[in-house]
């Protein structure tokens, strides 16, 4: 299982910093990516970056969602410093500036 899984991220693109392909894009969060893990694209699995409100170069946390592209060839993972139980809107509005440009559902480890 993904979700539940610890990992570190390694920060490639730190809040407050712009995408490098798109000056319009910025990132509200640290984004990176999980060393070792391959992704879809063939590339290191991509990971957003929740509760860390200042710039990184690497956090250590749990995945706690999954948000799978469906028109793309690659999943994002969204990791925390601490283990906890997100909604799919909360996930939703973090991530947003990003994944508004595709059709993706998220994947949360649901509480009974």
């Amino acid at each position: 299982m993904i979700i539940g899984l610890h990992v570190q991220v390694k920060v490639d693109r730190k809040l407050g910093s712009t995408h490098p392909e798109h000056a319009n894009i910025v990132y509200p969060l640290n984004y990176g990516y999980v060393d070792g893990v391959v992704g879809g694209d063939g590339d290191p699995q991509d990971a957003y970056v929740l509760d860390v409100d200042q710039p990184a170069d690497t956090v250590d946390g749990y995945v706690v969602a999954i948000i799978h592209r469906k028109d793309d060839n690659e999943d994002k993972w969204v990791v925390a410093p601490k283990f906890r139980l997100v909604t799919a809107a909360e996930v939703r509005q973090a991530t947003q500036f990003q994944e508004q440009y595709f059709d993706d559902d998220i994947w949360l480890l649901q509480s009974h």
